[in-house]
């Protein structure tokens, strides 16, 4: 079983111009919204909407995704960047303590959520064709196939990892333990991947490897999770009715995606500054039980006023 422990310190992105580089967690946004455009669009097409509707809903759905991911985790684990460093919440640099692309990140789960439901209501305000939950027990079979990749392009850039473990499951994240400037540092080689590389695998540096834990690949638990997830909603909708209850799918997602993030938030690390931890329970973990509720009431309690057809 120790086969399974390995030392993560992946390529995180290919070096365009200057400071700027193509990561490869950007790639995986990329190909979670263009995998829900197909998706979407299949499901348009299976019910006979207008495919003239299908770009527009794209276009909502991406905005509110980014603009509501990122907001989510300035308000819910990074509030000092409102007074820090204002313009690094809407733009891909940092200006504090000195001027660096950084690429959008600082984005969370529970903020694109609601981003998305308020994307949809104003969506659905413009191009009314059908109701608002028609459209978001649809678009959360995409959302669910989009977090599969989300998390694995965590997992890439060694972000939101996982506890300390004896597990087999541990892995090692190089690049989460040693900061760029601190590993030049310590290797003496001025090329960071370069630094990053020759502690995995010159035997020289074996002293900074035995260094880092083994943690809990949680990004890994989550997106291996989720693709359930994605399958549970898709049989749902293809091979049932309760693509025709109102709201079920909705609902669904919402139990099964929240209940995930709850069990998986206690083998995370804390995430921001802005932890908190009443009853044993932490930010995510709370922020978890609304959805959780909201969800259950969509799947046993609404029921619309006016069937939709």
């Amino acid at each position: 079983m120790y086969l399974l422990k390995f030392d993560w310190n992946p390529l995180t992105g290919i070096e365009i111009i200057g400071n700027f580089k193509l990561h490869f967690y950007s790639v995986m946004w990329i190909v979670a919204f263009v995998l829900g455009w197909y998706i979407m669009k299949r499901i348009f097409t299976k019910e006979k909407v207008s495919l003239e509707y299908l770009d527009p809903l794209f276009i909502y759905t991406v905005l509110a995704t980014m603009i509501g991911a990122r907001l989510g985790h300035v308000l819910f684990y990074q509030s000092e960047l409102i007074s820090q460093d204002f313009f690094s919440i809407f733009l891909p640099f940092r200006f504090n303590p000195r001027f660096e692309f950084t690429g959008f990140q600082g984005l969370a789960s529970h903020g694109a959520a609601i981003g998305i439901i308020i994307g949809m209501y104003l969506y659905r305000k413009k191009y009314n064709y059908k109701s608002l939950l028609w459209i978001l027990d649809r678009v959360v079979i995409s959302v669910a196939s989009g977090a599969v990749f989300i998390r694995i392009g965590n997992f890439i850039n060694s972000e939101i990892i996982g506890k300390v473990t004896e597990s087999s499951f541990g892995v090692r994240f190089i690049q989460d333990y040693y900061y760029k400037s601190e590993i030049v540092k310590l290797t003496g080689i001025k090329n960071v991947q370069k630094a990053y590389n020759a502690v995995t695998e010159n035997p020289q540096f074996q002293n900074l490897l035995d260094a880092v834990p083994y943690r809990h690949p949680a990004q890994l638990y989550e997106s291996f999770c989720y693709i359930f997830v994605f399958l549970i909603l898709w049989f749902f909708y293809s091979k049932t009715k309760k693509s025709e209850q109102t709201g079920f799918l909705f609902g669904l997602f919402l139990v099964l995606l929240w209940t995930i993030r709850f069990f998986v938030e206690f083998v995370k690390e804390p995430q921001g500054d802005e932890y908190i931890n009443w009853f044993g329970f932490n930010t995510g973990q709370w922020l978890s039980f609304p959805f959780i509720i909201i969800g259950l009431y969509f799947m046993f309690v609404f029921k619309p006023k006016i069937p939709v057809k």
